[in-house]
């Protein structure tokens, strides 16, 4: 008996001091964790999705509070809760945040086994990821939708699906929390959050094939060409063409249908429209100028007859030159004789004359 009492002694002891001594630990080594954090993990919906960007709503709950010391919890959504929850996120913490828009998953293929027939039969697993690396699956489309539904097994909300009859997956609007798990999932990156618009309605390029016409036309009917109509139409310049390729900016786009209506190959796709985009109206005809009267066409003038041709001139023989005249010497000069002088009465003559006159 007194074994078993010293037995039962002991062990308490031993409970009661390693008792203490975990007391003691967990005072010591605490690691503080902010109460708003599992308060906000309530408001959360607990998807555990991985929209956000984190691996849980835990970590997103984290985030928020941290934000919210921080002074700003902008850039951090929960697609799952949408606006609702994040008001309430952010009047738990005294925060104020902007409305964003909600968004939907746009699936930017439209080939379907009309538009993109098979021309191969692929036998492997089964999975978007595995045909994807095998090359372009069973179409000669090598960016167009596989229809293996690896983003159906993504989307924790039950809002996609493959459509049997095109092969396409679809989006349902109404369950789609734009979580952006199906984006991630599919390995040719033809799904992409865009706005939902005003009443559901957008426009976008329901295609991402970057071949050049020819050969994009040769893989699926329906597939864009990169013409560039829809980008001189479009008065907003909502439109740009990259690599064979046109991309509508939501930003940008007024949801005016003008590219739907002038795509040559349907590539635009206009959603919850009520009524089909409006017909491009047609140019006036020019009215045509005036024809001119033919000028009256002038009688040919008369040819005349050709002159006869002159008979050449007889060549006149040279005239015989004359010989030089002989040159006359030149005749003396006369020297000229002086005039006799008149002696007038009274005069004296010169010294050789010795006759004077009186």
């Amino acid at each position: 008996m007194d074994f078993i009492l010293i037995a039962v002694i002991v062990l308490g002891a031993i409970g009661l001091i390693a008792a203490l001594v975990l007391f003691a630990a967990s005072k010591k080594f605490a690691v503080y964790e902010d109460p708003r954090i599992a308060q906000v993990s309530e408001l959360l919906p607990g998807a555990n999705c991985g929209g956000c960007g984190f691996a849980g709503c835990g970590g997103m709950a984290d985030a928020l509070v941290k934000g919210a010391d921080a002074g700003s919890i902008e850039g951090l959504n929960c697609p799952v809760g949408g606006a609702d929850v994040m008001g309430q996120v952010a009047d738990l913490l005294g925060m104020a945040i902007a409305n964003g828009e909600p968004k939907v998953a746009v699936v930017r293929c439209n080939g379907t086994c009309e538009h993109r027939p098979k021309i191969a039969e692929y036998a492997g697993l089964r999975t978007c990821a595995a045909m994807h690396a095998c090359g372009a699956g069973e179409t000669a489309c090598g960016f167009g939708c596989l229809g293996c539904g690896d983003c159906v097994e993504a989307c924790q909300f039950d809002a996609i699906r493959i459509n049997a009859e095109t092969g396409i997956a679809e989006v349902d609007e109404e369950k789609c929390v734009a979580c952006g798990a199906c984006v991630k999932a599919c390995p040719r990156n033809i799904i992409e959050l865009r706005k939902k618009g005003p009443k559901g309605r957008r426009v976008f390029v329901s295609c991402v094939n970057k071949d050049k016409g020819p050969a994009a036309m040769k893989a699926c009917a329906v597939s864009c060409i990169g013409c560039g109509k829809c980008e001189k139409e479009c008065p907003f310049g909502a439109i740009t063409v990259e690599a064979n390729l046109a991309y509508i900016d939501p930003e940008k786009c007024r949801l005016c249908r003008k590219c739907v209506v002038v795509c040559p190959k349907k590539a635009i796709r206009d959603v919850n429209f009520p009524t089909p985009p409006p017909a491009p109206k047609p140019k006036e005809p020019v009215a045509p100028k005036p024809v001119e009267a033919p000028k009256p066409v002038e009688a040919p003038k008369p040819v005349e007859a050709p002159k006869p041709v002159e008979e050449p001139k007889p060549v006149e023989e040279p005239k015989p030159v004359e010989e030089p005249k002989p040159v006359e010497e030149p005749k003396p000069v006369e020297t000229p004789q002086p005039a006799p002088k008149k002696v007038s009465r009274g005069a004296v003559l010169d010294t050789d004359s010795s006759i004077s006159i009186k």
